[in-house]
Order: structure tokens, then sequence, then C-alpha cells
């Protein structure tokens, strides 16, 4: 599954969270599969966020949505400093058990 990696500064992760929660259902109707976001342990104003999509060319197009997006302030008002997005694919993954 090819991933849409984003990563930027934020002012402020409730108003940045509430306003990516906002837009759930146009994520679901832009093809994303699912997501994760991460914050760096040391830097609570930053985050990376991983979108799952079935195929390249939805993430390349909603990618292209999301930067005209970023161009709002008042639809990202949390936003500090250009967001990075990156596509990457898993090429390996493994579990492990807990350590007891």
């Amino acid at each position: 599954m090819p991933v849409l990696q984003l990563e930027h500064a934020i002012t402020d992760f409730d108003v940045w969270k509430q306003a990516f929660d906002s837009r759930q259902g146009w994520r679901e109707a832009s093809g994303v599969r699912r997501h994760r976001i991460f914050r760096p342990v040391d830097d609570p104003r930053y985050i990376v966020v991983d979108l799952e999509f079935d195929t390249t060319t939805e993430a390349e197009s909603f990618e292209a949505a999301l930067q005209e997006l970023w161009r709002s302030r008042q639809a990202t008002p949390a936003l500090s400093g250009a967001p990075r997005t990156r596509f990457v694919e898993a090429v390996a993954s493994v579990e492990y058990a807990a350590a007891r």
C-alpha cells in the first residue's frame, strides 16, 4: 500500500487535531484507508502523519489537494512553516511478542 507521509511543525496540537479530525469524511472520500499520527517524544510541536491508500494515483491526487488546502491559514489554523511530504511504501513489517 502506498503511504503519503506528511510532517510539519504545529503551534498547538489540540487545535491542529481538531482541524484534522474535521476532515475525516474528505479523507475517506479521497481514498485514505488508514492514518497514523506520530509526535516526537521531545517535540510536542511537530507531527508526522501516515496516510495509506490503495493506489499511488490516489495518494498523489490527495497530496495535490493538501497543497491547495495548506495555502489557507483559516483551514489550517495550527500549521507552522512549510509541510514536507513524501510517498513511501512498506518493504518489510515484523511484529514481536512482548518481552516478559
